[in-house]
Formats: structure tokens, sequence, C-alpha cells
């Protein structure tokens, strides 16, 4: 090599990772780092929270389970209402009383005995839990340039996938004896975790007081359903997040059904779907910058999902060989599918969301997202499966035709009664003092 000709400079190559995968703004990286320390909490609940409550809690499984469901029943009631407090004191307050709020019944349920006290701390946590995304959603806005809030949504969603990972690892410890304090402290460090969480977010000083908002009684949010375009867009976007589904009930179940195919494989394709989404998060979300791209994002998301599913049509008489590559190559498009489908749905959800009802609007998608939760499973396990090879051909024919539906959902959305479409719109600017 000559003298003239530059060498490698490694220390430039990690400032160009740094630059793409951090917040270029200050409050952005307190933010970041504040959504970190949150998720880590969150791996710890997950990873050790269900044997801690079957095992010291006195829960048997069935109780457990109906008293999820009813907290995420009585989380989604409460979400409407909330979004319309959030439009009023502020999505960073909002954020903040919620992580602090968390952090109090995670503390409750670490001491909780029997089924009734288990669902009551549960439904307490869960009304926080559901706000916690539309406030995010709008905290990026307020912080994140224009073309930059896709970008800061991808950063915020690679942090998070870290965080579960680092705290489901942190928990493992803490399970392997049936000492209750120790068992205690997953759920007691989660706690920890939201504070620390909630106090950074909390030093965190935005450059100006956001517009107030003139809200109503928040139980008028609802009115917001009334806004049928909008709603087209959100139901549109849950079909197309039945990847979560996908992933967490129809390809365990698929290896189950398939002779042949190790039952092993189901925690690589966890593995596998993680670390794509955290490596390919940013890649797929840096090219979404308004409505229209954001449109595309959903339809390459349609278009990967149906090419998920039908790889998973597969007769279950096929080969060993031919059943694992179809596996692994179906969680590939899935996490394809996923990545096209969040910045999709984080860019057209608050681009269309009125200004002065932004965290009513944004929690009325994220229902979507909810309906998703209950109505998937039973969709993929009591008929897609039951069905076989034709139920996953009419399933990759759905996402298929969610897919071609995504092309007139911006043209749609214009089209509604507003002073402009998002993408004319000027940026509106805080008012002073």
């Amino acid at each position: 090599m000559s003298d003239a000709e530059p060498k490698s400079d490694g220390s430039g190559v990690v400032r160009r990772v740094v630059r793409e995968y951090l917040p270029g703004s200050h409050g952005g990286r307190v933010f970041s780092f504040s959504t970190l320390l949150s998720a880590f909490g969150t791996g710890l609940f997950l990873a050790g929270s269900t044997v801690f409550f079957t095992r010291q809690a006195g829960l048997s499984a069935a109780e457990l389970g109906a008293g999820l469901s009813i907290a995420a029943a009585v989380g989604l009631v409460a979400l409407l209402p909330l979004g319309a407090v959030a439009d009023r004191v502020g999505a960073h307050p909002t954020l903040v009383g919620a992580l602090l709020w968390r952090a109090l019944c995670f503390v409750g349920l670490a001491f909780v005995q029997g089924p009734i006290a288990f669902t009551v701390a549960a439904a307490c946590q869960a009304v926080a839990q559901n706000i916690t995304g539309p406030a995010t959603q709008a905290l990026v806005g307020i912080l994140a340039e224009e073309g930059e809030r896709t970008r800061m949504m991808a950063v915020m969603r690679t942090v998070r996938n870290i965080g579960f990972s680092l705290g489901a690892l942190a928990a493992a410890p803490l399970l392997l004896t049936d000492s209750i304090w120790l068992n205690r402290g997953v759920l007691l460090g989660n706690a920890l975790a939201f504070v620390a969480s909630a106090v950074l977010l909390a030093r965190l000083r935005l450059a100006a007081p956001t517009r107030a908002v003139a809200v109503r009684n928040p139980l008028a949010a609802f009115g917001a359903v009334r806004d049928w375009r909008y709603l087209c867009l959100t139901a549109l976007n849950s079909v197309l997040a039945l990847h979560m589904t996908l992933l967490a009930v129809g390809l365990p179940l698929w290896v189950t059904r398939h002779e042949g195919v190790p039952n092993a494989l189901v925690p690589i394709m966890i593995f596998v779907n993680t670390v794509l989404a955290v490596a390919f998060q940013m890649p797929f979300a840096r090219r979404v910058t308004d409505p229209r791209s954001g449109a595309r994002s959903l339809r390459w998301a349609g278009l990967a999902l149906a090419g998920c599913a039908a790889l998973l049509a597969v007769p279950s008489a096929a080969s060993a060989a031919v059943a694992i590559s179809a596996v692994l190559f179906a969680c590939v498009a899935l996490t394809a599918g996923e990545l096209w489908q969040a910045a999709g749905g984080w860019e057209l959800s608050y681009a269309y969301a009125p200004e002065d009802r932004r965290n009513v609007y944004l929690s009325l998608f994220s229902l979507g997202g909810s309906v998703q939760d209950m109505a998937g499973p039973l969709l993929v396990a009591a008929v897609v499966l039951s069905l076989g090879s034709p139920g996953w051909l009419m399933l990759a024919a759905l996402f298929v035709l969610a897919a071609l539906l995504a092309s007139p959902v911006v043209p749609l959305l214009d089209r509604r009664s507003s002073p402009a479409p998002p993408q004319l719109r000027r940026r509106t600017l805080p008012t002073p003092g």
C-alpha cells in the first residue's frame, strides 16, 4: 500500500454506525437511553413473571390467563380516554407518569397473593402500559424533525429489542432458586428500571412548550371512531400486524405439527427474528419519510407476509429438509414484513393524526394491534392451521389484498375534510412561552 493511499479508519466506521443508530439530538439520545432502561425491565418481567406468579403467588395457569385477559380488556377500554388526557397535559408528562405508575404496579404485583389481587394490580398496570406506545410516538414527533420521525421510531424499536434481550438474560439467574425474594427480584428489578427510566425522561427539557390543546371530556375521545378513513388505515395495519401472532403462535405450532422438524427450531427462529430486527430496522425505515413512502412500505409488508404464508403451505408430508428450509425462509420473510409494517405504520398513523387530537388518534391506531392480539391467535390456530395448506394459502391471499389496499390509503386520507394533506401542511411551530 502506498503512503498516499488512505488507511482504513476503524473509528470512522464506528462514528457512522453511531450516527445511524442514535438520534442526532441530545433529547433524542436521552429518550433512547430512557427507553433502553424500561425495555430492560420489561425483559426481566416477560422472562420471569409467569414462573413467579405460578410458583410464588399461588396462581393456577387458568387464574393467570383469566387475570391477564381481564387486565387487557380494562386497558383497551381506558386507552382512548387516556389519549385525550395526554392531549391535554402533553405526551412528555403523560409518559413520565405512566412509567412511574407502572413501577408502582410492579411493586404491587411482587407481593400479590391470589387471583383477585393479581387481576386488580395487572389491570392497573395494563392501563398505563397501553398509553405508553401512543405517548412515545407523540413525543418522538415533538423531538424529531419532519423527515426524521420514522427513523427515530426505528431507533426506539431497536433499542427496545436490545433491552428486552438483556433483561431476559438478567432474569435467568434469579429464577434458578425457589427463594421468594430472588423471584420477587424479577418484578422489583423491573420497577426499579421503570423508575430510573422515568427520572431520566423527566429531566428532558423540550425546546419549547407545545401548543395548548382544547380537550373536552375524555369520554368524548370515543368520537374519533367516526373518522372512517383513519379507521380503514387502522384496520389495514391490524391485518399486517398479524406477523406478531405468526411468530408467537403460527410458526411454533407449524413446527410441532411437521414430523422430522425438531422443536428446538422454535427458539432458533425467535433468535433469528430478533437479530434481524435489530440489524435491519434502521435500513428498512430510512426510506420512509412521508405518507407515500409509508404506504409503499405497507405494500411491501403485505407482499413479504404473503410470501411467508405461502412458504408455510408446504404439506406436512414433505421431507424434513424441505420443511426446515421452508420454515426458515418463512421466518426471514416474516421479519421483513414486520420491519416494513412497523415503518409504514409509524409514518402514516402520525402524519394523519390531527394535531389537536394526536394522542387520541395514535391511541385509536394502537387499538388495531390490540384487536390483532385478541383475534389473531384464534384465526391462526383455529382456522389456518386446522385447514392446513389451503388455510395458509388463504392467509397469503389476505396479505396480498392488504398489499393492494395500501396504495389507495394515502389518497383516501388526503380527501379527508382537513386544511391540507399532511405532506403539504406546514410544520406548526410551538407557541412561545
